[in-house]
This record gives C-alpha cells, structure tokens and sequence, in this order.
C-alpha cells in the first residue's frame, strides 16, 4: 500500500487524489461509501460496487458449493421444530 497526502480544505472536504480516483473507479458526481473504525482508527473509502463485491465475497468463503443458504436455513428451521 502506498501513502499519499491530501489536504482537508475549507468545510472540511478532502480531495481524493486522480490516481487513486482513477483506480477506484470513480468520477465527479460518484457516491463513496466513508466507514470510520474505532479499533484501527482508520478512515476508510470505497464504492457501493466495492462493498458489495467485498460481501459476495465473504459468502463465497464460508459457503458450501452443494448447499445454499436457504436450503441451509429451511433446514434448520425444521429440525428446530422437531425438537420443540
């Protein structure tokens, strides 16, 4: 990961270099997503594209490929009741 500066300039606005613009995908007038975290006290940006992929992603990994969620869930659901 590089570092880059940027300033914060009046009304507290900061501008996202072209570079990182340009590699994020985005252009004037694009939403971005800011999330702030208190456990790493890091500012985070990223496109709704991104945060979507980075979902699908994370249910891909704990996934089974035969099964799928609602399969899964109905599943369950019926074996609760069996044992009520």
């Amino acid at each position: 990961m590089s570092l880059i500066t940027a300033h914060i300039s009046q009304g507290g606005r900061i501008v996202i270099p072209a570079e990182l613009r340009q590699k994020m995908g985005v252009a004037v007038g694009d939403q971005v997503l800011l999330s702030w975290s208190d456990d790493t006290l890091e500012l985070r940006i990223a496109t709704r594209k991104q945060r979507l992929q980075h979902a699908l992603d994370l249910v891909k990994r704990y996934a089974t490929a035969t099964d799928s969620v609602a399969d899964e869930l109905i599943r369950e659901r019926r074996q609760t009741a069996i044992n009520e």
